[in-house]
């Protein structure tokens, strides 16, 4: 008798193994129980019948509730219709624990039902499928951007200065000194590290106060911060596009599985190749007015907008050039028009919008203290931050992505607190 997983049931056509799991669903016909299983790498139909178990199993699997943890012991054979299907044909059962009656039932719950009960709804085949691709994401992060050049290098979560204004940030005390933050992104301290090591990232949590209920807001969430020397506004849109084009490529080879749970038409997905479009902020403007959106230029983008433009485009398209009254300090501009920035958002296709924002950085120190004065930020607590400008700078770029609306997209999920094991919104903070 051997010990497997559900996923590797293939080499085994034939043979006695065993299975370590759960039952998530269970149907009895009289003389036959269908145990839907589930061992955390996949899923499969197990069938104890009557007439071929003693009398002590088929006991056994009487008592066996939804979600409870049991270990299954049998034959595996493939199913008579769908090749590639298997189900095991159950001989022998060991009772681990026997679930009381499961607080999420077969009847249709609402988002807010579900959010209460998140770490039990974890174990849904959809939510098992979203965090199993959640996870493929992060993987070829790391694989893809180790292959480019770059290291991780870790931003402290807690700091004592914005990265883009401390009207969006969660204020703490911080022992006898002043006040501190909890970060709303690395980009800031990872700048640092690229004078070392040329390319690096950090990847990690960061958290807005914004207080946005939107299908595209968490208060927590993921980030994913990257910065290279000697690299420019359109070198920065090429390292984002291969990385993209990376990951879903990696999905669509790794999740074949998870995305039929998930029932996501992947012809989608399978169209994003590089290089990807490219509009400046002022053709968006036009395209958006000539779309009869009440919007002039110098208007940042809301959900809406994004919307309207990335539903125009099979691959994700980058948005470049906003103007510097809507961006940060630190971006770099336009030389041939000061009124714009030299950044881009990223926008992915079937409507999802921003999944990525990235800049060329300001790397002169007197331009960059011309900056702090007219965006009124105070200049000491960057004194750090400035001598980066001070001691060899050079041309550099970053960029950002979020990985729950990475996730979104590449799901096809419609609200990214599904995309987060345990979702932090302005009115959850539990469980």
């Amino acid at each position: 008798m051997i010990k497997t997983k559900i996923k590797d049931l293939g080499s085994y056509i034939d043979q006695e193994v065993s299975l370590s799991g759960w039952v998530y669903n269970l149907r009895s016909s009289g003389s036959i129980i269908f145990l839907q299983f589930r061992d955390g790498y996949g899923f499969i139909q197990a069938i104890v019948a009557k007439n071929s178990v003693d009398e002590e199993i088929w006991e056994k699997a009487k008592k066996i509730t939804i979600e409870s943890s049991v270990v299954l012991i049998g034959k595996v054979t493939e199913h008579p219709k769908q090749k590639g299907i298997y189900e095991l044909q159950v001989d022998n059962i060991d009772l681990i624990n026997i679930a009381q009656e499961y607080t999420i039932g077969k009847k249709e719950h609402g988002p807010e039902f579900l959010l209460d009960n998140r770490h039990l709804w974890l174990r849904s085949p959809k939510q098992w499928a979203i965090q199993r691709i959640r996870y493929t994401i992060i993987r070829e992060t790391y694989d893809h951007l180790s292959r480019e050049g770059f290291i991780k290098i870790d931003a402290p979560i807690l700091t004592p200065t914005a990265c883009e204004g401390t009207t969006t940030l969660f204020e703490i005390n911080y022992f006898d000194k002043d006040k501190a933050y909890l970060t709303q992104s690395g980009q800031l301290y990872i700048e640092a590290a690229i004078m070392s090591h040329n390319r690096v990232f950090d990847f990690g949590p960061v958290f807005r106060a914004e207080k946005s209920k939107t299908r595209r807001h968490l208060t927590e969430f993921w980030m994913m911060d990257a910065e290279m020397a000697f690299s420019n506004h359109r070198d920065n849109m090429t390292i984002q596009e291969n990385l993209i084009t990376s990951i879903v490529k990696r999905v669509l080879k790794d999740n074949q599985e998870e995305l039929k749970v998930l029932e996501r038409d992947i012809k989608p997905l399978e169209k994003i190749e590089t290089p990807f479009d490219k509009i400046t902020y002022t053709e968006a403007v036009d395209i958006l007015q000539k779309q009869g959106r009440g919007m002039k230029w110098g208007d940042d983008f809301g959900v809406d907008e994004e919307t309207i433009i990335s539903r125009q485009h099979e691959k994700p398209i980058f948005v470049e050039k906003y103007p510097v009254t809507i961006k940060p300090f630190y971006m770099k501009r336009d030389p041939l028009n000061d009124k714009v920035a030299m950044n881009s958002d990223l926008l992915a296709p079937e409507g999802y919008g921003e999944i990525i924002g990235g800049s060329q950085r300001e790397d002169d120190y007197e331009t960059l203290i011309k900056r702090f004065k007219e965006y009124n930020v105070p200049i000491e607590p960057y004194q750090w931050y400035l001598d980066l400008r001070r001691y060899g700078s050079v041309t550099h770029a970053g960029f950002g992505y979020g990985l729950e609306r990475l996730t979104a997209w590449i799901c096809g999920i419609h609200h990214i607190r599904e995309t987060i094991p345990f979702p932090r919104l302005i009115n959850r903070l539990t469980p």
